[in-house]
C-alpha cells in the first residue's frame, strides 16, 4: 500500500470518529510528529560541522549577508 493509499484510508476513519476519540487521534498524531522532528533534527546535528555552518548561515541571514534568489543559477 502506498503512502496516498495509506493517507485515504486514514482520512476515511478519521471522518468516522466521535470528538473525543478525534482529540486522542490529534494528540497522538501530534506526539508522532514530534518524535519525527525530533529524530530529524537529532540526524542533522549529527552532522559534522553542521551546527556551526547553521550558525553561520543564520547569522548572514539575520545580517542581510546574502545572494538574491534572481542572481543564483537555476543549473547550478
Amino acid at each position: 500500500m502506498g503512502v496516498s493509499e495509506l493517507r485515504r484510508r486514514i482520512s476515511r476513519r478519521v471522518r468516522h470518529l466521535s470528538e473525543d476519540r478525534l482529540r486522542v487521534a490529534d494528540d497522538f498524531l501530534a506526539y508522532l510528529q514530534e518524535r519525527e522532528d525530533n529524530a530529524a533534527t537529532r540526524e542533522l546535528l549529527a552532522i559534522p560541522g553542521f551546527l556551526e555552518a547553521f550558525r553561520r548561515a543564520t547569522k548572514q541571514a539575520d545580517t542581510g549577508d546574502t545572494v538574491p534568489l534572481t542572481e543564483v543559477r537555476r543549473n547550478v
